[in-house]
């Protein structure tokens, strides 16, 4: 494939659909909020191991 069609492949990938490329069964707020739970519970695991004894 040459770039002009690569990139001619990829715009029309993008193009189609018409729904901003969201999946139905991605729930932004579940998504946000689990990541905020991993953040928070590694950096309360990282505060564990770094006490000062």
């Amino acid at each position: 494939m040459t770039l002009p069609s690569t990139a001619t492949a990829l715009i029309t990938l993008a193009s189609e659909g018409g729904k901003g490329g969201n999946h139905d069964s991605l729930n932004p707020y579940l998504t946000g909020g689990g990541a905020l739970f991993v953040l928070l519970l590694l950096l309360w695991i990282t505060t564990r191991f770094n006490r000062d004894r």
